[in-house]
C-alpha cells in the first residue's frame, strides 16, 4: 500500500525512502528502517539529528536518528506508540508496512554533541534514549570519557537494553525496581566534575528537574532537546504584523499564531512541528520584544531577541513594533513590523 505525500515546503530538502523494515524494540516502542529505494547513500547526521517524516494525512513528526554513520545506506527512527499524543505514532504503527514510499526531511540538528568537552554526562528517559544512543555510539568511537543514565518505568520500556547492559559507564534506572521512585538526576549533576556537558532527552517532567539541577551551569554546558512543546502557544493576539518588503499590514487575532495569519495571506513559510520544537520557522528579528514560546532558544539567545520561533511566539504586548526577516517570500527576505 501506497501512503499518499504532503506537498513539499519551501526551503526544506525533502528525500523519498521506502520502509525496509520494522522491528521490535521495547514495549509499545519499535524501530523503524528507510532506505533510498534504489539503495543510494543517505546524507550523513551527526550525533543528535533528527527528520521530519510526513504522514498522510498531511502533518509531520520529528524522530530522530539512533545512529548517525558517516556514509548511512538506512536511518533508523526509534517511535513509541502514545495513545495520549496527536495521533501520529498511532497512524504509524497502525498504517505502516514495509515496502511502502514515505517522504522525509534531510536530517536537521537542535540537539549536536560538543565535541571538545573532556566528560559528558547523559541522562536518557523513555523514548529519549533515541537520540542519546547516536551519542553513545559517537562517543565510544572516539573513545571519550562520558557516562549515561538511561530511565524508565520498567525494563521492559527500555529500548537497546540488551546493548547497554554490560557497559560500566551505563546504569539503567528502572522505577520498579526501586520502590517506584525516579532517578535522583539532581545527585547524578551535583557528583558530575565541574567543566562536564550534560545531555538530557525525555519526558517533560524528567527534563524540568534536569534544568532545575543545572541552573546553576554555565548554559553552553547544558542540553536539552524537547519531544513536545515547553510551553504554551502565544495566542493572545492584539497587535499588528507589518511587512515592510511587501508593504502589508495584518492584525494577528487572538487564538492564531503569527504562522497562520501568514499561511492564511498566501505565504510559504518554512515550517513542521508548531511547537517550537524543530527550529523550520526559525525567523530573524529586527526590533521589538519578542514573546518567546520555543524549547530551542537558549536564555542568551531569548535576551538578544535576533530571532524566534513563528509558529508558536508572539509579541510582548499590544501595538509594539517588532520586525522579523523571514524568508518565505520568492523576492527575497521578509521583514514583518509588529
Amino acid at each position: 500500500m501506497e501512503i499518499a505525500r504532503p506537498a513539499p515546503l519551501l526551503g526544506v530538502a525533502y528525500i523519498e525512502v521506502r520502509l525496509v523494515g520494522i522491528r521490535y524494540a521495547a514495549r509499545d516502542t519499535h524501530l523503524f528502517e528507510l532506505a533510498r529505494p534504489a539503495g543510494e547513500v543517505l546524507p550523513a547526521a551527526d550525533p543528535g539529528a533528527h527528520v521530519d517524516l510526513h504522514l498522510p494525512t498531511g502533518v509531520f513528526r520529528q524522530y530522530s536518528l539512533t545512529r548517525c554513520d558517516p556514509a548511512p545506506k538506512t536511518y533508523t527512527l526509534g517511535i513509541k506508540r502514545d495513545e495520549a499524543g496527536r495521533g501520529g505514532s498511532r497512524l504509524i504503527f497502525d498504517a505502516f508496512r514495509v515496502g511502502q514510499l514515505l517522504t522525509i526531511s534531510a536530517p536537521r540538528n537542535n540537539f549536536p554533541l560538543v565535541d571538545q568537552s573532556e566528560h559528558v554526562v547523559l541522562f536518557a528517559g523513555g523514548i529519549g534514549i533515541t537520540p542519546i544512543r547516536s551519542m553513545v555510539q559517537r562517543l565510544t568511537e572516539q573513545r571519550r570519557s562520558f557516562e549515561l543514565h538511561y530511565s524508565a518505568r520498567s525494563r521492559d520500556d527500555m529500548a537497546f537494553v540488551d546493548e547497554f547492559a554490560n557497559a560500566s559507564n551505563i546504569r539503567l534506572h528502572c522505577d520498579n525496581e526501586h520502590g517506584g521512585t525516579f532517578l535522583d538526576l539532581a545527585a547524578v549533576i551535583a557528583s558530575a566534575p565541574k567543566a562536564a556537558h550534560l545531555y538530557c532527552c525525555g519526558p517533560a517532567p524528567m527534563l524540568a528537574v534536569f534544568e532545575g539541577a543545572t541552573s546553576h551551569l554555565p548554559r553552553a554546558q547544558v542540553h536539552v532537546e524537547y519531544f513536545t512543546a515547553k510551553e504554551e502557544k502565544s495566542l493572545e493576539g492584539g497587535y499588528i504584523v507589518r511587512l515592510a518588503r511587501s508593504n502589508r499590514e495584518f492584525a494577528i487575532p487572538a487564538g492564531q499564531s503569527i504562522l497562520h495569519v501568514l499561511q492564511g495571506a498566501g505565504f510559504d513559510i518554512p515550517y513542521s512541528c508548531e511547537q517550537g520544537i524543530c527550529g523550520s520557522c526559525e525567523t530573524k528579528v529586527l526590533a521589538g520584544e519578542p514573546d518567546h514560546r520555543d524549547a530551542i532558544l537558549s536564555d542568551g539567545d531569548r535576551a538578544a531577541n535576533k530571532t524566534m520561533m513563528i509558529c508558536c511566539s508572539g509579541s510582548k504586548g499590544a501595538n509594539k513594533t517588532m520586525m522579523i526577516c523571514c524568508s518565505g517570500s520568492k523576492g527575497g527576505p521578509l521583514v514583518l513590523d509588529l
